[in-house]
Parts: C-alpha cells; structure tokens; sequence
C-alpha cells in the first residue's frame, strides 16, 4: 500500500506524476490556501505533505501528524515551517534550492527598470487617455546604466543579479555576512559596510533570509541614508522592510521609488497605502513565476518527497540532523 500524500495547492503536472507513482495523493483545489483548521486534520493519516511558503508548518500541527515523515517545501526559503520541532520529532524537511535562481534575479532586474523608468506609471497615463504629445519633461525617470547597484546579501540570487548588473555597466557593491572575495574578482565586485552601500548606491536590492538579525533592518533610519534618487528593490522576504516607513519615506522623499515582489502581510491588502504612490511598483510575489522555473519547483520538490517515503537522504534535505542516529 503506497504512503498518503497532502499537496496544500495544485502544483505543474510533471510534480504530481512523480508523486502519483511514489505515493497516493490528495490535493487541496481551491485558489486559497487550505485553513490551518483543515492542514490539522489532514495531517493526522498523511506520512508526506508538500507544502508552500503560505501554509505555516508549526509544532502543533507537526505533532498532530504521527505518521509523518516528511515535509517538503516548494520554496527555497523555510521560515514558515519550524524545523527544530520537526527535527525533534524525526521529520525531514526539504526545500527547493538553486532552480529558481535566475529567474528570480531577472525578476528584481525587470522591478529595478520598471521603476526607474516608470514604466507602470506610463501605462496608465496612456490607458488614461493623457498621452497628447511628446513632451522634454513627461515621465522623466532614472538611468540604470552607468549607476550604482547596492546588493545586500550576496547568496545565489543577489550573485545573480549582479552579473545582470555588469551588461549595464553598473558598479556594484555589496554587503553580506561573509566576504565573497571570488565574486569580487570574477564580477568586479566591492565589499561595503551597510551604511556605506545605502549611501552610495542609486539602486539597493535586497537578497537575505529573514532572520531576527534581517527583520526590518530597512526602516526609517536606514531610508534616511538612501539617496533621495535611490530605488529600494525586494524579492526577498516582506518583513525585512517596515512598509509604514517605507510609505513614509516614499511619500516624503526620502527615497525616489521602490518595487516590491513581497511584502509582509502577504497578500497585500488593496488599501495599502503604498498602492497609492505612483513611485511604488509591487506584483505578486512572482519571483520565481516562469513556467519552467514552476515546473522545475515542482519536480524538484516531488522527488525530496519521494526519496524521503523511501527512507532515503532527500536531495535538498534542509534539517540533516534528522538523519543522525
């Protein structure tokens, strides 16, 4: 008899065959997340569940699961899954790494020139029917090429995008944890203290987990560095900005503008007050949205899920701990 299976939301095809022939499975269909209520009681009789960033994986409902033993991520962060407690009771949990990389970085690049160029707000002045004739001063914007990139953090993806950044002849500094001194060679790349980067960059993209350390360390202070022409780009996690000064600073101009691919609560409530601020650009989380990227998520996350019902080492295994002994 094959395990059970819960997949919290309709993954591409190519995933759910991989499980279907590992396991049976039982999706949840609808377009919103499955309530806490619902993850609860499903838990209980399954030995896997594939979940998402939106489904919070806590130590109530892990030990509500007595027959799980695995839970895979389809992300590449974790934080909504706590895994000291899922370690603790043996469970493996799995993320997605590295598959969505480039596409995400492509996606902080599109944000930073959309913003720059006010691209948004030149649709809707055309929609509008405001467009009556080319004008010197209609939706002057900011240049990219030649400007200043400020990454902070400098994993796969701020990586990524600063090779992105090199085709526009950006000079690109960088601030993380741990020197990269191979990327500063490779991409011509300079290490800079926080306040530093925020003050000398034109552009500042966020590429860092959320952590305690990371948690709203884009505020009001940290704003008032910026350049008054900055942009302020994430694709990170939400809660590493305050979005009431963000609002503030951009409102007051602090900043210039931002484009935002998270935000915290997601998702957004349409009164959000930065939804008013023409200098503002935010989608849908929608980093890592390419069909190919999706679809390479979704195989990479089946196949944790099937290694794991085998009693096998996952290939993203994110608690290694749990193997021991």
């Amino acid at each position: 008899m094959k395990p059970l299976v819960y997949v919290t939301r309709r993954i591409p095809e190519e995933g759910l065959n991989i499980l279907r022939e590992n396991a049976e499975v039982k999706v949840w269909e609808g377009e919103l997340p499955p309530p806490y209520e619902v993850l609860l009681e499903e838990i209980r009789e399954v030995e896997g569940i594939l979940c998402l960033l939106t489904d919070r994986i806590d130590r109530k409902l892990l030990e509500a699961g007595k027959k799980l033993r695995v839970v895979s991520n389809y992300a590449v962060g974790f934080d909504n899954i706590d895994i000291q407690a899922a370690t603790e009771k043996g469970v493996m949990v799995t993320n997605t790494p590295d598959v969505l990389t480039e596409t995400t970085a492509d996606l902080a690049f599109a944000l930073m020139m959309a913003v720059a160029r006010r691209i948004v707000e030149g649709v809707r002045y055309v929609e509008n029917g405001r467009w009556k004739t080319w004008s010197p001063m209609l939706l002057l914007g900011q240049d990219i090429h030649g400007s200043v990139l400020g990454l902070i953090g400098l994993g796969r993806i701020g990586t990524a995008v600063a090779r992105r950044a090199s085709g526009f002849g950006m000079k690109v500094l960088y601030h993380s944890r741990t020197r990269n001194e191979m990327a500063e060679r490779d991409l011509d790349l300079t290490c800079a203290g926080l306040e530093e980067l925020l003050r000398e960059s034109d552009f500042v993209s966020l590429h860092v987990p959320l952590t305690d350390m990371t948690r709203g360390m884009i505020n009001r202070q940290t704003l008032s560095l910026m350049k008054k022409s900055a942009v302020l780009i994430n694709t990170a996690r939400g809660a590493v900005v305050n979005e009431k000064d963000l609002y503030e600073a951009l409102k007051e101009g602090i900043i210039w503008g931002a484009g935002l691919d998270v935000t915290d609560p997601e998702p957004m409530r349409a009164d959000n007050p930065l939804l008013s601020l023409d200098n503002v650009v935010v989608v849908p989380h929608i980093g890592s949205a390419s069909v190919v990227t999706r679809t390479r998520m979704a195989v990479m996350a089946a196949r944790n899920m099937a290694a794991g019902l085998k009693g096998e080492k996952p290939p993203n295994l994110v608690n290694a701990a749990v193997m021991k002994g």
